[in-house]
């Protein structure tokens, strides 16, 4: 039996979505783009991958902060 996690296969589409033309896009095109990363973020954000993203980039941004004063 095959199985895909959700995460992974929202993010193979976000993927495939942002190697298009930006050109060729249309606004209704734009908006579904941005509905989809927030459907993925909210899916792994509760996983300890997506806290550990979270952690990262919330030390990356302390850091960039700190390094501008």
């Amino acid at each position: 039996m095959l199985t895909i996690s959700v995460g992974v296969l929202l993010a193979v589409i976000v993927l495939l979505r942002l190697r298009r033309r930006t050109e060729a896009r249309s606004r209704n095109d734009e908006k579904l783009t941005v509905i989809i990363v927030l459907a993925l973020g909210i899916v792994i954000a509760p996983n300890p991958l997506g806290q550990g993203i979270g952690d990262f980039l919330g030390q990356f941004a302390s850091g960039v902060t700190d390094s501008s004063r």
